[in-house]
């Protein structure tokens, strides 16, 4: 029989955690020949998200949960989740209910047609009018500089196909972008357009500052540009003052010009060599950062508690390494 792993990443959700839950599985009580598990990431929460899992997960041997003993990150999070699931396809949605389960449906008729990633296309965003133009502008610019084929206007919304899984259970990226990994991956995709509900309850874990990191990975992981930039524009710079140089040598030796001294002009072109190099510096910082988190293996979930972790009608599965769990 076919299994679905439905992935719910969590960070101080008591508000919505139950109500998540309750439309998961009234969804997945209607197709009768899938079996299903739900998998829970709680994110180091500090009110009572993991409490109100555990009361779940004792009424329903289906819901998985893992706690991490700190707050990895949502990305972190959600490659976990990806790397625990055990069905034949994954189905990520997040836990405030912006993502409706009421379309896991379609999704898996889109599946069944033999689609093996379907990923959601956000028609309209509930974000105010500055954020979202913020948002597909960044879909924009990402989609133009990566040599990857990465969906517009896509989140995190999606299903993958086990083949998918299997190759993100590979993957030991510790600063990943999950749409973009798998959008790289290749294989048959195909997106469904939705329009993304508000929250329900609680405040969003994704400020200015977050959407700005996140869009930092997403550019650094799948993309050389920036570099490319920063060696493009050394060199323009270079070739400029080389000229402005050689008109100063050729006015002075040939012609005779007594060029007056240049104080401010000089300071100016001081600090703009400066700026230029602190700002190239800092994007390459950007690359060796993620080299040096990669090689000290930082960012590794540790699983400091788990509910209901071999609890499936599905075969046991391995571990992957970086899954250091103690269990409740």
């Amino acid at each position: 029989m076919t299994m679905i792993s439905v992935l719910v990443p969590a960070y101080n959700e008591e508000e919505n955690v139950r109500a998540c839950y309750d439309r998961i599985a009234a969804v997945l009580a209607g197709p009768p020949d899938y079996e299903a598990e739900i998998i829970f990431t709680d994110n180091h929460s500090t009110d009572r998200t993991f409490a109100i899992l555990s009361e779940i997960a004792a009424a329903d041997k289906r819901v998985r949960a893992f706690r991490f003993s700190r707050n990895v990150g949502y990305q972190n999070s959600v490659m976990f989740a990806y790397k625990a699931a055990r069905g034949d396809c994954a189905i990520q949605l997040d836990c405030d209910l912006q993502d409706p389960p009421e379309l896991i449906p379609q999704m898996l008729d889109l599946w069944k047609q033999g689609n093996q990633v379907v990923y959601g296309i956000r028609r309209k965003l509930p974000d105010g009018p500055v954020v979202a133009t913020l948002r597909r502008g960044f879909y924009w610019l990402i989609d133009r500089i990566s040599p990857d084929d990465l969906p517009r206007n896509a989140g995190e919304f999606r299903l993958t196909d086990r083949r998918v899984l299997d190759q993100i259970r590979l993957s030991e990226d510790r600063s990943p972008y999950m749409r973009g990994m798998i959008s790289a991956m290749g294989f048959k995709q195909v997106g469904f357009e939705y329009d993304r509900a508000a929250r329900t309850a609680g405040e969003s874990k994704f400020p200015l500052k977050a959407m700005i990191s996140l869009a930092v990975d997403g550019m650094v992981n799948h993309s050389l540009v920036p570099l490319r930039i920063a060696s493009t524009v050394s060199l323009i710079v270079g070739l400029v003052t080389f000229l402005v140089l050689l008109g100063y040598l050729v006015g002075k030796l040939l012609f005779g010009q007594d060029w007056p001294p240049g104080f401010a002009t000089t300071v100016i072109l001081l600090l703009m060599s400066m700026t230029l190099n602190a700002m190239f510096l800092g994007i390459l910082g950007e690359y060796i950062g993620r080299i040096f988190m990669q090689t000290k293996n930082i960012n590794a979930p540790i699983v400091e508690a788990t509910l209901n972790a071999d609890a499936s009608p599905a075969e046991p599965v391995v571990a992957p390494p970086d899954m250091v769990a103690v269990r409740r």
